[in-house]
């Protein structure tokens, strides 16, 4: 019976990479979407919202039934509760790539980021595709130094919207009131699809040590 219930822990587990993973692919489609002003891809990105949520929500479900069924204590215990606030992560990550195509969408069949921001922005993505990348395999493999690391690249996050709103704020910026705020919202978009990898690393730390390391 307990091995059972430790097959259905390791599951989750599994279950949350796969998550992550797609996760990853829908922000990565929706910035080919937004700089390439590809219609089809934005609504690839938006379709796929459905599915993640279905997969989310079973994750969900089982890990509330572990908690209901087993009594799990200590770490059992603490992966659980960590399951159910990184899958509430992921769900957020989800909405922000649906975000980028919309605004990728709405400027069709122009590309909503001027050439000069497009260097930038693919930046703010590549760091966000890495961050992603980072928090699926810290999940996988629990792995602490690279939950540390992660925070040097929220650093780097950090840096690049600063850069944006820089050039946004620059007297010479001559591409409309409403392209600028597009701009505005895609930088907070990425910086928190950013934060979020960062909130599920900080769950693997305190699934493994007990303690939830300081912001």
């Amino acid at each position: 019976m307990r091995d059972q219930y430790y097959e259905h822990l390791d599951q989750i587990v599994d279950d949350l990479v796969i998550i992550i993973d797609q996760v990853r692919s829908a922000v990565a489609l929706s910035t080919e979407a937004l700089l390439n002003a590809d219609a089809i891809k934005a609504e690839q990105v938006i379709e796929s919202e459905t599915k993640i949520e279905e997969s989310i929500d079973e994750v969900e479900e089982r890990a509330l039934i572990l908690l209901a069924t087993q009594q799990p204590v200590a770490t059992d215990l603490r992966q659980l509760v960590s399951t159910l606030r990184m899958v509430a992560d992921l769900q957020r990550m989800s909405h922000l790539a649906v975000h980028v195509s919309k605004i990728a969408r709405r400027r069709m069949p122009y590309a909503a980021v001027p050439a000069p921001v497009q260097p930038l922005i693919r930046d703010m993505a590549k760091v966000a595709d890495s961050m992603i990348g980072s928090a699926s395999r810290i999940v996988s493999n629990r792995d602490l130094a690279a939950a540390a690391e992660l925070e040097l690249e929220d650093d780097e996050m950090d840096r690049l919207r600063k850069e944006l709103f820089r050039v946004l704020l620059d007297g010479e910026w001559d591409h409309g009131v409403d392209t600028a705020i597009d701009l505005a919202l895609l930088g907070r978009y990425y910086e928190r699809v950013g934060d979020h990898a960062v909130n599920m690393a900080r769950r693997v730390v305190y699934l493994v040590t007990g303690e939830l390391p300081i912001s």
